[in-house]
């Protein structure tokens, strides 16, 4: 089974200081992108993630703080990880939920923009869920009838996300073989923002999804509540967040915005 692309595709993998979208850090990243023609080019690194990696997490995926120490910050690596996924769709195992999430957190943290206009992603976990609710070994098992003997590893997950995405297509005859078509089956929510705290509605509209206005349009919060929009920027929500949220305001107001007022937003 050959992915049937349209334009190139990133699968990716991330291991982390922890599981906070907002506060913690890439100590590894994979990525392995595979273009419409079927060749592949793929790039693993460690990454120096300037904070102390913590001893549950060094237990998940054997990278301690010693082996990062030397290894370049993300802010290093972020102008060949940038270039690298330029123009491509993403697809990952949990992607939706916490890989794209973070990585877009450790771009805007680092000054460099991310966005998820014109490009789709797929999360092969969540096909995977939807059809036989299984983890990423049994899934690699289950699918491809290999032991993932290396989990953990984002190279190791990397590849094995991207032979399951193969083998699902080979074994499910109504999953069609498009990506919008994927990225469309592999949701749950449809959100605005990556960590749900912005969805949209029937409508597609914009509406918040938590705290005293849960269920409520954010335009019309925005309009009737001057302050919430800046207690949302000042406190602890992601950045790809808050982006959003800038977004939505700047069309209500037929203001620009850019990356740069973004970075002097964040770095003041």
């Amino acid at each position: 089974m050959k992915l049937n692309l349209k334009k190139p595709i990133v699968f990716f993998d991330l291991e982390t200081t922890g599981i906070n979208i907002a506060k913690d850090r890439i100590v590894e990243i994979s990525i392995l992108k595979i273009l419409p023609n079927g060749n592949k080019e793929s790039k693993t690194w460690l990454v120096n993630p300037e904070m102390e990696i913590p001893k549950e997490a060094s237990d998940i995926h054997h990278i301690t703080n010693e082996q990062v120490v030397t290894e370049p910050t993300f802010k290093e690596l972020a102008p060949e990880i940038t270039k690298m996924i330029e123009g491509c769709d993403l697809a990952g195992f949990n992607s939706d939920r916490f890989d794209i999430p973070l990585l877009a957190e450790e771009m805007l943290r680092t000054g460099f923009d991310f966005s998820m206009e014109n490009r789709l992603s797929i999360d092969v976990q969540t096909i995977f869920h939807k059809k036989e609710q299984r983890t990423l070994g049994a899934g690699y098992k289950f699918y491809c009838d290999k032991e993932l003997t290396d989990a953990h590893s984002a190279e190791a997950d990397t590849k094995a996300t991207y032979e399951i995405l193969l083998a699902q297509l080979d074994r499910y005859d109504d999953l069609e073989n498009d990506v919008k078509e994927l990225s469309i089956f592999s949701k749950h929510t449809k959100r605005a923002d990556f960590s749900g705290h912005i969805l949209f509605n029937d409508k597609d509209e914009e509406i918040f999804s938590f705290g005293k206005y849960r269920g409520q349009k954010v335009v019309d919060v925005l309009s009737k509540d001057k302050g919430y929009f800046n207690w949302i920027q000042n406190a602890d929500f992601p950045l790809y967040t808050k982006k959003v949220l800038q977004k939505i305001k700047d069309k209500m107001s037929g203001s620009g915005f850019t990356i740069d007022d973004l970075k002097k937003k964040f770095n003041s």
